[in-house]
């Protein structure tokens, strides 16, 4: 069975889009730490990142290094954190973060709730950006 992310690369679940290539895709968190929190997924299924071939997982942190510059320049924040936790969804991803402090980072903190205009506001600057 396909992973949420999968379904969300075909079109079965709706996303806020910041970019795409061939290979991957990256749109907004749905369950955000902060506004402009953002997941990159390769296209193609793979459960744990360091499954992903070298010349894969180069490019995916390249084309991550453009989101990240995107979303600094939209969002403001001291850096753009980088996470990869690999447990929550069986499709391999990286969190891009707006950040102050460390304490930004910390997944057990409360979500922020976006309303849709928010969230497709946002997406759209941050695709802007790029």
């Amino acid at each position: 069975m396909p992973s949420i992310f999968s379904k969300i690369v075909q079109g079965e679940i709706p996303s806020y889009k910041i970019a795409e290539t061939e290979d991957f895709y990256a749109f907004l968190d749905i369950f955000p730490l902060s506004k402009g929190h953002t997941l990159v997924i390769p296209k193609n299924e793979i459960d744990y990142i360091f499954d992903i071939g070298d010349p894969m997982l180069a490019e995916m942190m390249v084309f991550s290094k453009k989101i990240a510059k995107a979303i600094q320049s939209v969002v403001p924040c001291q850096r753009v954190g980088v996470a990869v936790i690999g447990l929550e969804v069986p499709h391999a991803h990286i969190h891009l973060i707006p950040i102050n402090q460390m304490s930004d980072m910390d997944f057990s903190r409360e979500k922020l709730k976006l309303n849709p205009e928010e969230f497709a506001e946002l997406a759209q600057k941050i695709n802007a950006a790029l």
